[in-house]
């Protein structure tokens, strides 16, 4: 049997507080028992593979950032893969304004950024410069090298084939270390389903929206 390892990460410090203070509002229940269960994942020295769910506006994002600083702050590097262009753009933006404050930088890569500009951001990538690195298919090309990959994060993981996921997994991958996994959907899935599709798979799910959202509806139209 095959035995991966993962970088150990540490109980949440300075950054990750800071981080929770800067978001200016208050995490909902569900949110605080996600984080947990993902922070608690994240500190076994096996590869944490969790499926996080959750609908549209139940704040998602908000969790994969605090995965995230508990990774740079036991000094791994963070990956986080949208399918589109605009999706990996609003998720740059986001985390680069989170992070900036915390002294961290986010570098970001997609099919658009070429040139010097490219050349740029794979420097900051490779000597680790750069804590957080967002970007779309073109995080997994062969020219991109991490320096040291702790957490891959997916955005619309059905959106990705498996050899797409893996492959990204493989750029975190050295001395028997694998990056931990994070993959995000707002598909809802039967957890029965979930069990028998992701048997290796971890699931969490955000059952509760913040204050003031507008509910989901999500429905099913005959042909």
């Amino acid at each position: 049997v095959m035995t991966f390892h993962a970088y150990p990460v540490r109980a949440p410090g300075t950054h990750y507080r800071q981080l929770n203070d800067a978001f200016g509002f208050q995490l909902t229940r569900a949110q605080q028992r996600v984080a947990m269960e993902i922070s608690q994942d994240m500190a076994k020295p096996v590869p944490m593979l969790r499926l996080l769910q959750g609908d549209v506006g139940s704040g998602k994002t908000v969790v994969a950032a605090l995965a995230a600083i508990l990774a740079v702050e036991n000094q791994l590097q963070v990956a986080i893969m949208a399918p589109t262009e605009i999706l990996a753009e609003q998720h740059y933006l986001a985390f680069a304004e989170w992070f900036a404050s915390l002294g961290i930088n986010t570098a970001f890569l997609s099919g658009r950024v070429k040139g010097k500009r490219r050349a740029t951001q794979l420097q900051l990538i490779a000597d680790g410069t750069a804590g957080i690195v967002v970007g779309t298919h073109a995080l997994f090309q062969e020219d991109v090298t991490f320096d040291r990959l702790g957490l891959v994060i997916i955005d619309e993981q059905h959106r990705f084939g498996v050899h797409q996921r893996l492959a990204l997994r493989e750029k975190g991958e050295g001395d028997g270390y694998m990056p931990h996994q994070l993959v995000m959907t707002a598909t809802p899935i039967p957890r029965t389903l979930t069990m028998s599709v992701y048997a290796d798979m971890d699931t969490s799910v955000i059952d509760e929206l913040p204050p003031g959202r507008t509910p989901v509806t999500t429905s099913v139209m005959p042909d």
